[in-house]
């Protein structure tokens, strides 16, 4: 059993024998989230990994079918932790997924400096909004707004966790494509995979997927491009496997 509250439903995580904790009045878990749980490249049998800003744990959930290893979650919003907390127990995986409340500024002196082989983030997007946006939904604003940390909070932090030859991955619009490139590389963090992901043949990339090793070589690979929809607007082979785990 799972103690849900309030507007609180209990979801399939879609391909995986998995659910989770979501509402409709805080931010729900997107495409972005489950398309960066498949791009990074994670140690099978063992290691530490780390994804910050965790929301609702979709991320943690998702890496603990693909790794042994063990993740730490850390979210900065009470009610999104404690979602995830439940979602957590409620999979049975507190052996293996531990979830923080925290900021993630903090969590280099918290959880340690240098320890870390791969970190994950799916951070805000966009810039600080208005006044009036934010007292709309606060949940939305700070999961969508550098309003708690910034890009370059996120990379910096990413750098200071990870060992030497750990790696790093995001997911982000490609507007932001050229800050993350040079940011990666002043916090010694160097791109080696980058995937464009696109909502449709013949449109604009809509979202990267970018992963670093810290202090790598420079070698980047650009993989071949990720289409999310045909022309009658239903997912592609590629999506409908990293989503439903058809073939």
């Amino acid at each position: 059993m799972v103690d849900l509250k309030g507007d609180e439903r209990l979801d399939y995580l879609l391909a995986e024998r998995l659910r989770i904790i979501q509402s409709p009045s805080v931010f729900s878990f997107s495409l972005d989230a489950v398309l960066l749980s498949k791009f990074v490249q994670v140690p099978i049998q063992k290691g530490n990994i780390v994804d910050l800003c965790a929301g609702n744990g979709v991320i943690p959930l998702l890496l603990s079918t693909r790794t042994k290893g063990k993740i730490t979650g850390i979210e900065i919003q009470e009610r999104l932790f404690d979602m995830a907390n439940r979602s957590v127990e409620y999979n049975r995986l507190d052996g293996q997924i531990k979830m923080i409340h925290g900021d993630i500024k903090e969590a280099p002196r918290d959880i340690g400096y240098s320890k870390f082989d791969v970190v994950t983030c799916n951070p805000p997007y966009f810039p600080t909004p208005s006044q009036e946006e934010m007292n709309r939904n606060e949940h939305y604003a700070i999961a969508r707004h550098e309003i708690l940390c910034t890009l370059e909070d996120v990379i910096r932090v990413s750098s200071q966790l990870l060992r030497q030859g750990g790696k790093a991955a995001f997911v982000h619009r490609p507007g932001r494509l050229m800050d993350i490139l040079s940011l990666m590389r002043e916090y010694r963090l160097e791109p080696k995979r980058l995937q464009f992901v696109y909502p449709k043949s013949g449109k604009e990339a809509n979202t990267i997927l970018i992963e670093g090793i810290k202090d790598g070589n420079p070698d980047l690979k650009v993989l071949p491009p990720l289409v999310v929809y045909n022309d009658n607007h239903e997912y592609n082979p590629e999506i409908r496997r990293i989503l439903y785990g058809e073939e």
